[in-house]
């Protein structure tokens, strides 16, 4: 039996609440590709964890004179019922706090890699705090990037995806505001150019978007770093070597070998296919450091990475007109997770960033409901009407039916394009799905006149029929997107929702099965 198709997103730091930005990133569109997979009958193992030992955690407890586990643990809690609400349903989410086996997990590949001198100690001058008495790293520490300029912290840089770590610009602490002084101090770092060979063969065989490959080939050009792996500090997972007792594991070390745990590694071998969602700012992790642990452990991960730019959001945005703002919950409670899974994935920022405005979600809103919800109000009204609420014994057709069905099954070899793995694409995905609602409504349009002609012949009944067919593909068709939409519609036709998505999904449910209409919006409310 071969191994399931692996799926991962960034975790992420439980630092504060998901906004709409988390949600356009890698989230649902990850989902999109697992639930289409799903349908199609392919095993797939979808997971992430949270980053509940992220600098940024305790910076967040420091500031508001709290613990540390307790920000990580309300926030955690918040960031997964966002998940649920929004319809991303991962198989596991790693929780670092509170699953068995976690800390001796990473402390053991931590300890193999120190065994293998893959990890090493170096004395560099590092930024500290004197105000403060602590050492300057990740969060605790911004600056401007020695490579790009743009503003960073201690970790990777958000613009050019660079580790950053003692090497900013101009340091200071982010809690006070004092300026960072070097002083020498050891730590441990895996130390990338050893692996240089290896790691330029993966990167080749890679199915890396542009944009990463020019960040690994200039990253061979300029000297692959030494990626610091441990820090002095109170928070983490601790150091599992003696003379650094007081360290912890470095955050972006952890997340990936927490990405590990949640495949199962060590009880499972590792898939013949990797796919990674995340945000540009993160692709380090993935495609430079999760490569270089398993070399170093001498093992392959074929592995893909699905790239997104930065989807620029404003937290204020909304705040002074009473609006919902920009948190996931706000907007999930306000428009559901229908219209903004469509919204994010219709926005998704790929190969450029994208911003979010309210008035665009409140559009997405609109269409939703001016067309999908108008045709779909429409044929069960005339169902109801025509045939007491029973689906007619007539085979689907109507004017102009043979040219929709012809153009309807293109419409579902393109929907399993922009699903697949291969040429996945949710924005041309949520296109085709408008399309195919617009060509059904027109369709309807057009056929209603058959229900006047005086002979009293009920012509009208194939075109209901029809579009009845079309419902049907829907709850398979949109189901990726949109799945408590297409659960409803499925639950009002009697059928399931979430089959394969296929030409052959396009047959009107059996003749006289009652539908059962929704009081409210199918897509969306």
């Amino acid at each position: 039996m071969s191994t399931p198709l692996w799926i991962t997103a960034t975790p992420p730091a439980t630092h504060g609440e998901l906004h709409i930005g988390h949600l356009a990133g890698p989230y649902v569109a990850a989902d999109v590709l697992s639930r289409f997979l799903r349908a199609d009958g392919q095993p797939v193992l979808f997971s992430t964890g949270t980053a509940d030992h992220a600098d940024s955690v305790e910076v967040r407890a420091l500031r508001g004179g709290r613990k540390p586990e307790e920000v990580a643990e309300g926030y955690r809690a918040a960031i997964t019922a966002d998940w649920l609400r929004s319809g991303i349903e991962f198989d596991h989410i790693v929780r670092p706090r509170h699953d068995r086996g976690y800390r001796r997990w990473q402390q053991n590949i931590f300890l193999e890699l120190f065994g293998r001198d893959a990890i090493v100690a170096r004395t560099r001058l590092q930024p500290y705090c004197t105000s403060c008495e602590r050492w300057l790293y990740g969060a605790f520490v911004v600056g401007a990037c020695s490579s790009c300029g743009a503003r960073a912290d201690g970790s990777l840089c958000q613009e050019c995806a660079r580790p950053t770590d003692a090497d900013l610009i101009d340091p200071v602490c982010a809690l006070c505001g004092s300026p960072g002084r070097p002083r020498r101090c050891r730590r441990l770092y895996l130390p990338l150019e050893p692996m240089r060979d290896a790691l330029a063969d993966h990167w080749a065989s890679t199915a890396l978007p542009p944009r990463l490959t020019a960040l690994c080939r200039s990253l061979l050009e300029d000297g692959l770093p030494d990626v610091c792996v441990g820090h002095p500090g109170d928070w983490g997972v601790p150091v599992p070597i003696d003379d650094f007792a007081e360290h912890r594991i470095d955050a972006c070390f952890e997340s990936v070998v927490m990405q590990l745990f949640g495949y199962g590694h060590g009880e499972e071998p590792l898939p013949d296919r990797a796919i990674h969602f995340c945000g540009f700012e993160h692709a380090f992790c993935h495609a430079v450091l999760l490569p270089a642990i398993l070399i170093a452990r001498g093992m392959k991960l074929p592995q893909e990475i699905y790239v997104n730019e930065t989807y620029q959001v404003d937290t204020d945005q909304g705040a002074s007109d009473g609006g919902p703002g920009v948190w996931a919950l706000d907007l999930l409670t306000e428009f559901g997770s229908d219209a903004l899974r469509r919204h994010v994935l219709q926005l998704r920022p790929l190969g450029r960033s994208t911003g979010f405005h309210q008035d665009e979600l409140h559009r997405t809103r609109q269409v939703l409901e001016a067309t999908w919800n108008s045709w779909l109000s429409r044929l069960f009204t005339a169902v109801r009407q025509d045939c007491r609420g029973l689906v007619p014994d007539a085979e689907p057709g109507g004017t102009g039916w043979e040219a929709l069905r012809r153009r309807l099954h293109r419409a579902a070899e393109d929907l399993r394009e922009a699903y697949g793995p291969d040429a996945f694409d949710p924005r041309r995905a949520v296109a085709v799905l408008d399309e195919v609602v617009n060509l059904a409504a027109d369709f309807g349009y057009v056929n209603v006149f058959e229900r006047d002609k005086p002979r009293g012949e009920q012509d009208h009944l194939p075109a209901m029929a029809a579009q009845l067919a079309v419902a049907s593909a829907l709850t398979s068709w949109a189901w990726p997107v949109m799945p408590e939409g297409a659960a409803r519609l499925a639950a009002a036709l009697r059928t399931k929702a979430g089959s394969p998505v296929l030409p052959e999904a396009l047959i009107p449910p059996a003749p006289g099965t009652r539908l059962e209409p929704p009081s409210g919006p199918v897509f969306g409310f």
